[in-house]
């Protein structure tokens, strides 16, 4: 059990906004580099800790850890409660692992104003801890919002080609996405009656007294479509891979890795308890959408790029995909499966971005046509890229397999036809992804990557770059290997959920 004297999740998001906050105020740049170790580092420990010793920690409603914190709103039902319960645990522990490597990853890019770029990377992983550690969901949009910003700014000061339309075009998007996020939520507080925007108060509120089947279907189709644009549902997807081709890597890694599971969270643990209904409503149209445009077409987009930092984006985008049909499936095993699924991405796709740009520190380039034969020079490199790939394709013995098995074997009893399909992706994952390990670390080396290399010849991995790859890597075996150390306390919230069966209930009408 843990005995610790301090409220491990508040010193979480705390600790890294400490530190933005000191930087902010004039801290020198020598002790904001080394204090920032610590910054990124006390969120991995404390979350690995409350990792282990969540199922000997007294649950109250579900959530263990549980903290209220009074804010001065309880008049309008606004309250900072921190809590973590089966969903939000996992995703907990990928924001700070995550959050680890890539504040390691920037510490030693040595970017201009370096103390202010770290200073955003810690106000976006405050505000990520915040997001999967609120009970209130005031709190969980408010963190979010405070987690986004930074990612605005990063992209436009620090990012690479495009990076003004990119941040324009991601600040349009986001917004939209989060606007509609916001009314969908203020439209569940004044509609349900429970005058709380405790998730707990509302849950019970709700399994009491259910809203009416109409006022579900627009709420959750307001829901849907704003947390949609902000996890790339198609069609509203093309932010994602112009953002995150423009971004710098760390922020790439922080937003697709995690910022970008906002909103399934969201679905999960707001929309799909407290609106049955809805989902039942709108699931088969998710599906299509999902299905049709994010796995086949986006897929097919992510064949022809050529440029290495694109098709990562775009492969972000197909493989959100699965997670939306594991929530249209509607069921405990399809809702617990997108969760595991948010995890494996998390973790390979911020690790993809992480050696994408060490390949680009050694090539010079993004664009895969131009490579070739760097297996031969940097194999620590080309075997760490070829792992994180065969993880994103769903390989078994990487976390991702479970996820995409337990989200088909949902979805074949939704329907056998939506899941051929799906099934279809992984051809096309593994097509994209074997391309792109052999044009660029096998074969011969072409003219224009001769050229470079000549004059700087490319050396392997530092162990700057080792250890926050090695960090992701890690993680995605841990869970390939042992999927019960996150789909125990997952599998514990769902079934433990009232509303779950209400979920399975209406999507069966």
């Amino acid at each position: 059990m843990s005995n610790l004297p301090f409220d491990p999740l508040l010193v979480s998001i705390a600790s890294p906004l400490a530190l933005a906050l000191a930087i902010a105020a004039g801290l020198p740049k020598r002790w904001s580099v080394r204090l920032a170790y610590v910054a990124f580092g006390i969120p991995a420990l404390l979350a690995l800790h409350v990792w282990w010793h969540f199922s000997a920690v007294p649950q109250e409603n579900g959530y263990a850890f549980l903290t209220n914190y009074p804010t001065g709103l309880s008049a309008y039902g606004i309250g900072l409660k921190l809590g973590l319960n089966g969903i939000s645990l996992p995703l907990f522990v990928l924001a700070a692992l995550v959050g680890l490597a890539a504040g390691l990853y920037a510490i030693q890019s040595q970017a201009e104003r370096l103390k202010i770029y770290l200073m955003l990377l810690l106000i976006m992983q405050g505000g990520l801890l915040g997001v999967f550690a609120s009970v209130d969901v005031f709190f969980f949009y408010f963190f979010h919002e405070l987690a986004l910003i930074p990612t605005f700014i990063m992209v436009g000061v620090w990012g690479g080609r495009d990076r003004s339309y990119a941040a324009m075009k991601l600040t349009i998007y986001l917004t939209v996405g989060a606007m509609l996020s916001l009314l969908g939520l203020i439209a569940l507080y004044v509609k349900s009656g429970a005058n709380s925007f405790d998730l707990i108060t509302l849950r019970q509120y709700v399994a009491g007294q259910p809203l009416g089947e109409t006022l579900q279907q627009n709420i959750f189709a307001v829901l849907m479509f704003g947390f949609g644009i902000l996890v790339s549902l198609w069609p509203f997807h093309t932010w994602a891979p112009l953002g995150y081709g423009a971004a710098p890597s760390s922020a790439a890694m922080l937003h697709a890795g995690v910022l970008k599971k906002f909103g399934l969270y969201g679905l999960i643990q707001v929309a799909l308890p407290l609106l049955p209904a809805g989902l039942a409503h709108w699931s088969h149209p998710l599906a299509w959408l999902a299905v049709i445009g994010n796995v086949l077409v986006v897929g097919l987009i992510t064949m022809a790029q050529r440029d290495l930092k694109q098709m990562i984006g775009y492969s972000s985008v197909m493989h959100m995909g699965y997670a939306f049909l594991g929530i249209a499936a509607g069921s405990t095993l399809g809702v617990g499966g997108v969760v595991m699924i948010m995890v494996a991405h998390g973790l390979s796709v911020a690790l993809l971005f992480l050696l994408a740009t060490s390949i680009h520190h050694r090539t010079h380039t993004f664009a895969m046509d131009e490579m070739g034969g760097l297996a031969q020079k940097t194999p620590v490199l080309a075997a760490f890229f070829t792992a994180a790939t065969f993880a994103s394709i769903g390989l078994p013995g990487f976390a991702n397999f479970w996820g995409e098995f337990t989200i088909f074997i949902a979805l074949w009893r939704f329907s056998p036809l939506i899941t051929a399909l799906a099934v279809s992706g992984i051809i096309i994952s593994a097509i994209y992804g074997l391309r792109s390990v052999a044009n660029v670390f096998f074969g011969a080396p072409t003219a224009a990557l001769a050229t470079v290399t000549a004059q700087h010849p490319p050396a392997d991995l530092r162990w700057s770059e080792k250890v926050p790859a090695l960090i992701l890597l890690a993680a995605l075996l841990f869970v390939g290997f042992w999927p019960k150390s996150i789909s125990t306390p997952i599998n514990a919230a769902l079934s433990a959920s009232a509303p779950a069966a209400a979920i399975q209930t209406a999507v069966a009408r």
